[in-house]
């Protein structure tokens, strides 16, 4: 399955949905959820691989991710 299209500040709400927060803002964005460190580029739209990667990183699947959008 693709992942979708979707600006970087998207997919940082659907994130902190999942218990992620930012921690620190740059070129990219960096987002903990007490464990798992994760790096989201500031790129509009994400590259569809970039997330997917971004996504399983997270622990979760892609249908998880595109229920908390």
């Amino acid at each position: 399955m693709r992942p979708p299209l979707l600006a970087h500040k998207r997919v940082v709400r659907a994130l902190e949905k999942a218990g992620f927060r930012v921690v620190r803002q740059g070129k990219h964005i960096s987002m903990w959820n007490g464990t798992i460190m994760l790096t989201i580029p500031r790129n509009n739209p994400v590259d569809p691989w970039t997330l997917k990667g971004i996504v399983s990183d997270a622990g979760l699947t892609l249908e998880e991710f595109k229920d908390l959008l």
